[in-house]
């Protein structure tokens, strides 16, 4: 049996047990095109697979994603019996340390949402206005960047003041509240959009270049790459990245949490509300989610401290 033939029968296989197997599909799709598609199962070697898992940089968490796709892969091809044994290697190198996002400060956003007047001298295919009020949205609707550049007119509801998030990364839709300044934003730049004479049909996309066209998500990083070095907003840490654009989600989670915190609520309460929010598939992948920053931990210390006093006073 042919290796490409082989992977194309066990994508087959799993997406007939009802999942989506996109990406583990492209990784081994590309594992196919490096190895050879004509080549025999039985014909890859030791070598050639730690070739592909090695990749030409160091070793990333994505090492540990190719290695995940080629195991269910194998154990596939050998209880069928296409091959005796498996060639991935026996010993794994360790997993490098969970990638910490960047939570933006109020004053990192200040200089952001200000710096977006003047970020790029030269003639842009995005107006400042609609770039701040990207940002404005990503963070006050928490908003992953995908969706919100997918927004159209009829996921508006300014009447309302709410937002139609649809098929989302877990294929389910969500209705995101708005708040105040957030509502105030998109009412004024509904106002620009439309007398810039930027279609009004329902299907229309809500953010659009000077074209009239749909922000293609490569335009918006870009012009934010920009944007942020321009206004100096960068991570003090020994971190490999640089703050990010999804980072900004990452922030309006943990600032509301840390407002919990503060305003003395029941956090664990309103973590499953937080999760619904985030459109998030359960309440795991928020927990999970949350970047325990200095503040936020000083929150928790500070609720934990007057919990443990109250406790020895009335105990």
């Amino acid at each position: 049996m042919k290796l490409a033939e082989l992977i194309v029968q066990y994508v087959a296989f799993r997406r007939n047990l009802g999942e989506k197997f996109e990406r583990d599909a492209k990784l081994l799709q590309s594992f196919a095109r490096m190895i050879g598609e004509t080549v025999a199962i039985s014909e890859v070697q030791a070598g050639q697979v730690k070739a592909f898992l090695d990749g030409s940089g160091p070793i990333t968490r994505f090492w540990h994603m190719k290695y995940t796709a080629l195991r269910g892969f194998y154990r596939y091809a050998t209880s069928r019996g296409y091959i005796a044994g498996s060639p991935l290697p026996t010993i794994l190198p360790k997993e490098p340390e969970r990638f910490v996002p960047y939570i933006y400060s109020v004053e990192d956003l200040r200089r952001l949402l200000d710096g977006t007047a003047r970020y790029q001298k030269q003639r842009i295919q995005m107006e400042p206005h609609t770039f701040r009020t990207i940002l404005l949205t990503l963070y006050g609707a928490a908003l992953r960047e995908g969706e919100c550049l997918s927004l159209e007119l009829c996921d508006v509801d300014l009447r309302e003041s709410l937002l139609i998030i649809r098929d989302t990364k877990f294929y389910k839709s969500r209705l995101v509240p708005l708040g105040c300044d957030l509502h105030e934003a998109l009412l004024k730049y509904a106002e620009l959009r439309a007398a810039a004479g930027h279609s009004q049909g329902e299907n229309a996309p809500l953010f659009v270049t000077k074209a009239g066209e749909r922000i293609p998500a490569d335009l918006l990083r870009r012009a934010f790459r920009r944007l942020r070095k321009q206004t100096g907003v960068s991570r003090g840490d020994d971190a490999r990245y640089q703050p990010r654009l999804h980072d900004l989600r990452h922030s309006a989670a943990v600032h509301r949490l840390t407002a919990w915190y503060r305003e003395g609520k029941d956090v664990q309460r309103l973590l499953p509300l937080l999760s619904t929010y985030l459109g998030h598939a359960g309440i795991g992948g928020t927990q999970h989610y949350l970047t325990m920053t200095a503040d936020l931990l000083q929150q928790a210390s500070d609720r934990f401290a007057s919990y443990v006093f109250s406790e020895v006073i009335h105990g």
